[in-house]
């Protein structure tokens, strides 16, 4: 394996995630956008290395796909299969070979999200359940990238250890280079004025060639930039489709209805481009009624920032817009976070207005609430007395009580615990 490799990987969660569930299944598919790292983070791992799309073996790979496709899971294990869907039908062959061999820990999966197109795809006739575990990947958070220094921990807040202490080191201009360069690995080993490029060359690829190839569909690339600039001012809103198909339609005389508006955002889910935010169903004192509408996210910011032509300096001259795009990188985060702690991270809102940016809910029941504040003392307390309604709202005799009310900031200074129990953490601090 190449060294260089080795020398400069940046540890990431899905490490543990990947070591895990190799220990309890046959194989790991590793899933997620293109350019988050996946073949890199499986090769830490792997004891053979099978490059499906490597031009000097890719024809020879596939016909021996068809031919005996036995021989190319032969390797010392775990072994990687890079590019696995080039050949679909290594799916099946590889599911027959862990039923057989009996033994954990044998394959690792990972490819493109976008399939490529071949005129005659072998079909997958078993869904793998059971023998091939799945690991989502996404875009460096900010402790994975070495732009947090990990202070506060939030798998110590769900154990009980709130009394909190950090100090935050990113001012007002640090946070538009974060939000504008993403989570991107490359980009976070790249000259600053070099990295904010990959988020673009990211958007191009997606708008030009990805999302057509994803299900073999054409789609006209300048329905999709109007699409993606509508749903980057509509980061973190319940917006319907019907309100993008109208800002969409604006600058769109040819027919578009709300079904094609859909399939176009299918697209963009098939190839992790958009990672939606499903509503929290809490039990409450009241009969008061939830908003059960999933919320608008890019998996990362950087895109939506692509997608309305943006740079650090635009945002730091539109606060409305970077506070949106802040939350979007929160979220990616708090999302990275919860994989580790076997968590999901949900939104509420309910009919009587009363919103809570993010809830991270454990698999044992176990959750925290989280407003998210680009910064200043108003919106901080704002975000506050948010989390404390909400919490007064709960029925603590029917379900647990919050593990803490977080609200996480991008410019304040220091992590720490207000009088009224709620935790002011700067994103800069956090880590899983």
């Amino acid at each position: 394996m190449d060294m260089e490799k080795q020398v400069n990987y940046k540890p990431r969660i899905a490490d543990r995630l990947l070591a895990r569930k190799l220990e309890g299944m046959g194989a790991v598919l590793i899933e997620g956008p293109k350019w988050c790292g996946k073949t890199t983070t499986a090769e830490q791992q792997a004891r053979s290395i099978l490059y499906m799309d490597d031009p000097r073996e890719k024809m020879q790979n596939i016909q021996a796909a068809d031919i005996n496709p036995e021989m190319l899971l032969a390797g010392d294990t775990p072994r990687l299969i890079d590019e696995w869907q080039i050949a679909p039908q290594l799916w099946d062959a590889i599911r027959f070979s862990v039923d057989h061999r009996n033994m954990d820990g044998q394959f690792i999966l990972t490819g493109s999200a976008v399939p490529p197109i071949v005129e005659e795809r072998a079909v997958v006739s078993h869904t793998g359940t059971g023998r091939i575990a799945r690991v989502r990947m996404r875009p460096m958070s900010l402790w994975e990238s070495g732009d947090s220094n990990g202070n506060v921990s939030l798998g110590a807040l769900f154990q009980g250890h709130v009394s909190i202490m950090g100090i935050g080191h990113h001012d007002i201009s640090d946070l538009a280079r974060l939000v504008c360069r993403g989570g991107w690995p490359r980009a976070t080993l790249q000259r600053a004025d070099i990295a904010l490029e990959r988020a673009y060359d990211y958007y191009d690829a997606v708008v030009n060639i990805d999302i057509s190839r994803v299900d073999s569909t054409a789609r006209n690339p300048d329905r999709v930039k109007r699409l993606m600039r509508s749903y980057a001012r509509y980061q973190g809103a319940q917006a319907p489709l019907s309100s993008i198909n109208a800002d969409m339609k604006a600058n769109d005389h040819s027919s578009l209805d709300e079904r094609t508006v859909a399939s176009y955002i299918e697209a963009l889910k098939k190839i992790f481009v958009i990672e939606d935010m499903p509503a929290w169903n809490p039990n409450l004192r009241s009969k008061t009624a939830i908003r059960t509408s999933d919320t608008r996210y890019f998996i990362d910011p950087s895109i939506a920032v692509a997608a309305l032509g943006l740079g650090p300096e635009d945002l730091l001259s539109d606060f409305n817009t970077f506070g949106l795009l802040f939350e979007t990188m929160c979220v990616r985060d708090l999302r990275v976070y919860a994989d580790s702690l076997q968590g999901n991270v949900y939104h509420y809102r309910d009919k009587d207005g009363l919103e809570c940016d993010a809830v991270v809910h454990l698999r044992n029941g176990s959750y925290g609430l989280v407003e998210i504040k680009l910064g200043g003392d108003r919106l901080i307390e704002e975000g506050a007395q948010t989390l404390l309604r909400l919490a007064r709202k709960i029925d603590v005799t029917k379900m647990k009580a919050p593990s803490f009310l977080m609200v996480l900031t991008g410019t304040g200074k220091y992590a720490f615990q207000r009088k009224d129990g709620v935790l002011v953490v700067p994103v800069g601090c956090l880590k899983d």
